[in-house]
């Protein structure tokens, strides 16, 4: 866990975040600056700075991101009518904060 990390910080419950689902590997919770009716984010508890910082350990890591993201959108309603998976990486990219995330935006009608 890096200190001063804010996404750190929320994945071990050193917040008052509301949690939507958490496994060993992750949390998910509602983006506070929302783009789209559902917009969650996925975080791994491991800090990983972004996806440039990925080694072939992580592999397990963006797998369960990505299908705990296939599960939410189910959950959220938004798996018929469509959804983005969105990774920013590095500040050129849109990301804000350096811990790796994944966006699930949708709910659009």
């Amino acid at each position: 866990m890096e200190k001063d990390c804010i996404f750190c910080q929320i994945a071990h419950g050193r917040t008052d975040t509301e949690i939507l689902t958490e496994t060993d590997t992750l949390v998910v919770f509602k983006d506070i600056n929302p783009h789209a009716p559902v917009h969650l984010l996925f975080v791994p508890k491991k800090h990983i700075r972004s996806i440039n910082d990925l080694t072939s350990a992580d592999q397990e890591i963006l797998s369960e991101l990505i299908m705990v993201a296939r599960d939410m959108a189910k959950e959220h309603g938004v798996s018929k009518s469509g959804y983005k998976l969105l990774y920013n990486v590095e500040k050129g990219g849109g990301q804000l904060v350096f811990h790796l995330h994944l966006h699930l935006i949708g709910g659009w009608h």
